[in-house]
């Protein structure tokens, strides 16, 4: 039997596990941590339980794809319930939107706010989200590419989304659409994911749209750091070894620079046909590579924004009309953008997002207290903050955010993560949102999921393709697999590993 070691027991790592275990392969999976998760951790503090990771939850069926690779049920090993509405759009001006599941629903909500104009838009909006997403997911998404030239392999599916207007941008494509600056701003801040302003994004990222929006948003029992521990079960169902608590400190190679496995921390070495890693790329090449030159884009590469988190335990109830998952949207937009992203300083009239899992799941706090995730985007290390001086300041703006809308701010227990904490914790520049999707960083242009110098040695996570969010890592993963099944054709026997002839390794 042929045996794989993927490095990282994230939802990247747990993907590639679950697909790779369920097709033949012996995977042991080592994480660092002494908990599956990766980012999407959990802390436990004073009685209230934090998800350190994403808070949203789309796409249902691409986690039911890696649990049933493994097969495994996704019903039993993680419940869980969908968010209606998804979330809850508050504006300067205190009026409020709530993204409600279903198109008549939706369409009913949009009328009442906005008019008989934006309501009637939202249908073709719809039928254009859905034919983005129907010739994206298949096509330029869920799918391993070997060069550029592998576009030119679905010419039909390339002309349709042009036709669509998929390289045009997101913010004017919605702007004909809907005359009501509120939707316009609800239906494209989704591309603060990609770490574009919703100005410069393509319109082909409408998908992550269509995600949030038409798909609807979930939470599973207990969290959502209970994914990763449903994935980490399949994967052990499925066969996979997980080692928890154990540091990968190199990728061992053999004689001809192929992949011989990988050496532990207090120097043990466990021997594999195939590596695949989901560390952050530079922090794999600098830390396990460091005699390879990585991608350009590694290098010198355009990376998102990133994010304050303050996860906040707090005594007191929760103002009317508040949901599991809350937008504030403020006053200032396309401003707010430019500082942020092409100044790289802080937003001078930052949108949040507060969630409050306790609202769904009340044992995630103790009785008369909430649990708050807050979340105001910030640059990267790239940019001009001082976070030593920095980090006090904004606790104290997000306090003062949370008082004047209502919310609980008698703290009990806090955490407070800066881009320095998610720089230490291996994500680069101190984001952990990865590379932008600029389109020199998209598709086949993004950094590629499989090293040709190293045979073997193959890479998952939102750093390649396809890109950033809860279901690309998923679809990463899938990906991975998809390329060590084919370097290792026939699972179910040891073999040494044959380097992959060219353009065979595509869908």
């Amino acid at each position: 039997m042929s045996s794989v070691v993927v490095i990282g027991g994230g939802l990247a790592g747990l993907a590639t596990a679950c697909h790779l275990s369920g097709s033949g392969h012996e995977v042991t999976v080592v994480e660092r941590e002494p908990i599956p998760g990766g980012r999407a951790g959990r802390i436990h503090r004073e009685g209230f339980t934090f998800d350190t990771g994403p808070t949203v939850l789309t796409m249902r069926n691409l986690l039911d794809d890696v649990v049933s690779a493994a097969g495994g049920d996704l019903d039993t090993l993680l419940p869980m319930r969908r968010l209606d509405p998804g979330y809850r759009a508050r504006y300067a001006d205190g009026s409020e939107i709530l993204v409600k599941f279903g198109h008549d629903a939706m369409r009913e909500e949009i009328a009442r706010v906005a008019g008989a104009h934006d309501a009637a838009a939202f249908d073709g909006f719809v039928d254009w989200l859905r034919d983005l997403y129907d010739v994206e997911m298949p096509h330029f998404i869920d799918r391993n590419f070997d060069s550029p030239l592998d576009l030119l392999s679905s010419p039909g599916a390339a002309a349709r989304l042009v036709r669509l207007g998929g390289f045009g941008r997101l913010g004017p494509a919605i702007r004909r659409r809907f005359d009501d600056d509120r939707l316009q701003r609800l239906f494209t801040f989704q591309a603060m994911y990609a770490g574009l302003p919703p100005s410069d994004a393509l319109a082909l990222y409408a998908v992550i749209t269509y995600m949030d929006c038409i798909e609807g948003v979930w939470f599973p029992e207990g969290g959502m750091s209970q994914v990763p521990v449903a994935l980490a079960q399949a994967a052990s169902d499925g066969g996979a070894e997980l080692r928890y608590g154990t540091t990968v400190t190199r990728v061992l190679r053999r004689g001809d620079g192929g992949v011989a496995g990988v050496e532990l921390e207090g120097g043990e070495q466990l021997r594999a046909d195939a590596v695949v890693c989901t560390l952050d790329l530079p922090v794999a090449y600098s830390q396990l590579l460091p005699d390879l030159k990585p991608h350009r884009a590694v290098r010198k590469g355009v990376y998102s924004p990133s994010a304050v988190v303050w996860h906040v335990g707090a005594r007191g109830s929760l103002p009317e009309g508040v949901h599991h998952h809350n937008i504030h949207f403020a006053d200032a937009w396309d401003s707010s953008f430019d500082a942020l992203i092409k100044r790289g300083e802080m937003m001078p009239d930052p949108s949040r997002l507060v969630t409050v899992p306790s609202l769904s799941d009340p044992s995630l706090a103790p009785e008369g207290a909430h649990t708050l995730y807050v979340l105001e985007p910030v640059p990267n290390l790239d940019g001009v903050v001082d976070w030593r001086t920095q980090r006090p300041k904004i606790r104290e703006s997000l306090l003062r955010f949370l008082d004047r809308e209502g919310y609980p701010t008698d703290v009990v227990a806090e955490e407070l993560v800066d881009p320095v904490d998610w720089q230490r914790m291996g994500m680069e520049r101190g984001t952990p949102f990865a590379l932008a999707h600029t389109f020199p960083q998209t598709g086949p242009f993004r950094p590629p999921n499989v090293e040709k110098r190293v045979p073997g040695l193959f890479f998952a996570g939102s750093g390649t393709t396809p890109g950033v969010g809860v279901p690309m890592v998923l679809v990463s993963g899938r990906l991975a697999a998809e390329r060590v099944t084919t370097f290792l054709p026939a699972a179910g026997r040891s073999r040494r590993p044959q380097r992959p002839a060219a353009g065979t390794v595509g869908r």
